[in-house]
């Protein structure tokens, strides 16, 4: 077996013999073991382009009766960042997903480090959604939605891939099917103040309070209009937030939503809480050749689940393999914008 690969026999939620579609635990097990399946499918790849024959992927969806139907292929590098699941064994009695559509997190492998690391650069600068990952995605989240219903397809991924099925999620709401999501550590792309500044709470309200003052100077300046906030429109979409409090690449959500202003929110005061400083600025400017979206963390509506179990040794924070397991201490809370 190649170095570092984690077999689903050693590491996989195998006491998970019996899914229960209505137990959150169970569909974060599931779900998890499924996008572990497509990075491990795109490892695959790896072993077969060196001439190798390791097959490691299917054990990872096979053990919940699910097939694999599609890979979701990146146009530039050929590597595998997504993958379309159906499940074999739909009951009426205990609703699941007919498929479900998970996205990998980033592998730092020499054939899929610079795309991957590319698209982590494009979450800061808030151009993901012109990449082709994002578009493919679209192609056949759009296609899958059509055939079997927004209600039977389930979006799924971690970390990067979490961003890309946020975009998908957020996209399909605009047009008024709301897709269930399952989103694990998925980064908030907005500089870090609490992390960076934990210990001082004092430079921390003074640079919260700098940022909203230059926000309301720059909409005042430009006339910016609260009309063109999109957050109606796609408010009744929850998508599930796992994120860990002391992960710094997703904890940003947590006060995100601890902070954000109650949709009743009037004038400026309520659009700084919506938008970004940089949309703000571009939209009054017009800048030519610069597609404007709203940032991909703002979101209105969530149900937010921390982990709060204690740190495991080294293991980063961040590691997916946190989520299958049973017996996790959680807090969750759901945020409803009205």
């Amino acid at each position: 077996m190649s170095r570092g690969r984690e077999p689903f026999s050693l590491v996989g939620p195998k006491h998970l013999t019996t899914v229960d579609w209505n137990d959150y635990n169970h569909r974060r097990s599931v779900l998890t073991s499924l996008i572990k399946g497509v990075s491990e499918r795109e490892r695959d790849r790896q072993v077969e382009l060196r001439g190798g024959s390791e097959t490691l992927a299917p054990q990872w969806w096979d053990f919940f009766n699910f097939k694999l139907v599609n890979e979701l292929v990146d146009e530039d590098d050929e590597s595998i960042f997504g993958a379309i699941f159906e499940y074999v064994l739909p009951s009426a009695t205990n609703p699941g997903p007919e498929y479900v559509i998970a996205f990998r997190g980033t592998l730092l492998k020499r054939e899929t480090l610079t795309r991957d690391l590319e698209s982590n650069f494009a979450i800061i600068l808030n151009t993901l959604h012109q990449s082709n990952r994002v578009q493919t995605a679209m192609k056949y989240v759009e296609d899958r939605v059509s055939k079997a219903g927004s209600s039977k397809v389930w979006l799924t991924g971690y970390s990067l891939g979490a961003a890309i099925a946020m975009l998908a999620g957020k996209n399909m709401a605009k047009r008024g099917k709301f897709l269930e999501s399952f989103l694990f550590n998925p980064p908030y792309a907005s500089f870090p103040i609490e992390t960076i500044f934990k210990d001082n709470k004092n430079v921390i309200r003074g640079l919260q309070l700098t940022t909203h003052v230059i926000k309301v100077c720059a909409a005042l300046a430009s006339g910016y209009s609260c009309d063109e906030d999109s957050f109606a429109a796609i408010s009744g979409w929850k998508p599930c937030l796992f994120v860990n409090n002391r992960d710094f690449i997703c904890n940003g959500y947590i006060e995100h939503f601890k902070k954000r202003r109650k949709s009743d929110d009037v004038g400026v005061w309520g659009l700084i809480s919506h938008h970004s400083l940089r949309n703000i600025v571009m939209k009054k400017l017009k800048i030519r050749d610069v597609e404007i979206s709203e940032p991909l963390h703002l979101l209105p509506s969530a149900i937010l689940i921390e982990n709060l179990s204690p740190p495991e040794g080294s293991i980063s924070p961040h590691k997916l393999r946190h989520w299958w397991k049973p017996d996790l201490n959680l807090r969750c809370t759901v945020y409803n914008y009205e």
